[in-house]
């Protein structure tokens, strides 16, 4: 019986996105009270939008990740943990014996959540499971129990539901996406950290007066300031940067100009398959359940063609390697991970309502995080890779990889499992609180910035974390 579960998910999950997207949302628009017609050619639509999202990211990696390497041979950098990036950490979790109970578990996990109004999204975007199990899959190497690996990966999923729905209003207002939530760990989990961080940078004199955005950028710059020109400045500026030859600098110019401005379309088209998914949503659950929302979790793919996200993770691929070199406690060479640096700084940007300035100030800061989470669980990650049977790439010991670095929940759950490890167990437990303040905080902060703070919230006393206005 277990063989043929796992040769069904197996089976679904060789589908890829792209394929099962359109499979899934035509199921769940059907199940709405939409047309079968209508409900696949939704579905479909989104399709062909993730296809066409994932070539524009296909691209992006592909130049980023040459420039990456380019930077990093001449700067000679000699580091004992390989970032072998996210597809690798997809197929090392997937591989896991736990894989197999937590895809079904997590679905049916979500459903209950639902039910009992304790989260507001539905996560279609399965594939990306993935990032909900990895924890799991670490903590049962931690601790070889299953059960506890499944009872925390539970635990973090129902944290990382709670926390989409918190920024969904940031999703909608500022990404401009009504109805969907980002269900991500390795991005999501940033977001209390950096809008805090945007509150300390409206206390810095100086700091606090500097705006630089899109719109902005365009006004001053003219020609120069638009997302396309934008792009080809930041290749050409990488491609020097790797020490490319003149023809490969310019080659690399025109690519990431292409970038920005394709991405922005493949992500139109996206949203033109979700809009009758979303208002089916909407219809359904206001006829059933009056006053409940419901939010569509997605691929936090569709909010990385903001150009500000685009713009701040091209500064940050050089950044994040001269971090690598200089930060005393780092052991992580950054390598294939370089190309979803888009994705680890959607919520430097979101905090800081579009300032790249500010953007970039918190990417900063949460790439040094990641460095040391990177670092702190590298022996961890490596024997979970060993365990599956990965084949490590020649004269690499350890592994990890940006991505799998970014579940700061996770972190918190490795230190708090052992209680008799006293000092891991007191960081913890401090980490918790504080994180755990941080995200209250945050969420009345996102409500806030949006004009959606209840009375209840406004007595509690919060004030935000600072608006960047």
């Amino acid at each position: 019986m277990l063989e043929m579960i796992k040769a069904g998910v197996n089976f679904i999950l060789d589908l890829g996105a792209t394929a099962m997207l359109p499979i899934i949302l035509t199921i769940f628009g059907v199940i709405l009270g939409q047309k079968l017609s209508r409900s696949f050619r939704a579905g479909l639509t989104v399709g062909i939008g993730f296809t066409g999202l994932n070539l524009v990211i296909g691209l992006l990696s592909d130049s980023i990740g040459q420039a990456s390497q380019a930077m990093i041979a001449r700067l000679g950098l000699n580091l004992d943990i390989l970032d072998v990036g996210w597809p690798i950490g997809a197929a090392i979790t997937f591989a896991t014996p736990i894989a197999v109970v937590l895809i079904p578990a997590i679905f049916i996990f979500n459903i209950i959540l639902l039910r009992f109004n304790q989260t507001k999204t539905m996560d279609v975007d399965i594939w990306n499971y993935w990032h909900l199990i990895f924890p799991g899959a670490m903590i049962y190497y931690a601790t070889n129990s299953i059960v506890i690996a499944i009872v925390c990966a539970l635990i973090n999923t129902f944290v990382i539901f709670k926390l989409a729905d918190w920024t969904a209003p940031a999703v909608e207002h500022f990404y401009g996406l009504p109805g969907i939530s980002l269900p991500h760990g390795e991005t999501v989990n940033f977001a209390p950290i950096t809008y805090a961080l945007n509150k300390i940078w409206d206390k810095i004199p100086g700091i606090n007066k500097i705006d630089i955005n899109a719109e902005n950028l365009k006004d001053k710059l003219g020609i120069f300031g638009e997302p396309m020109m934008i792009g080809l400045i930041l290749g050409l500026g990488m491609g020097g940067l790797a020490g490319y030859d003149p023809k490969a600098i310019i080659q690399l110019g025109v690519q990431m100009s292409a970038v920005m401005i394709l991405m922005p379309r493949m992500v139109a088209l996206l949203m033109e398959g979700l809009s009758p998914i979303a208002e089916a949503a909407k219809t359904f659950i206001q006829k059933r359940f009056p006053g409940k929302e419901v939010y569509i979790g997605l691929d936090a793919a569709v909010v990385t063609a903001h150009p500000a996200i685009i713009t701040c993770a091209l500064i940050m691929v050089p950044i994040t390697i001269v971090l690598a070199a200089v930060l005393p406690y780092n052991r992580m060479l950054p390598f294939a991970d370089l190309a979803v640096l888009p994705f680890t700084v959607i919520w430097s940007i979101a905090a800081s309502k579009g300032n790249i300035f500010r953007g970039l100030l918190n990417a900063i800061v949460s790439i040094c995080i990641v460095f040391f989470i990177a670092t702190n669980l590298g022996e961890l990650t490596t024997t979970m890779a060993h365990a599956v049977g990965f084949a490590f790439p020649e004269g690499a010991t350890m592994i990890s990889g940006i991505d799998m670095s970014c579940h700061i929940t996770l972190w918190i759950m490795l230190k708090l499992i052992d209680p008799s490890n006293v000092p891991q167990f007191a960081a913890g437990i401090i980490a918790l609180l504080g994180y755990g303040a941080l995200w209250f905080w945050t969420r009345n902060d996102i409500k806030r910035h949006y004009g959606l703070l209840d009375q209840t919230d406004k007595k509690s006393g919060s004030e935000g974390v600072g608006t960047n206005e």
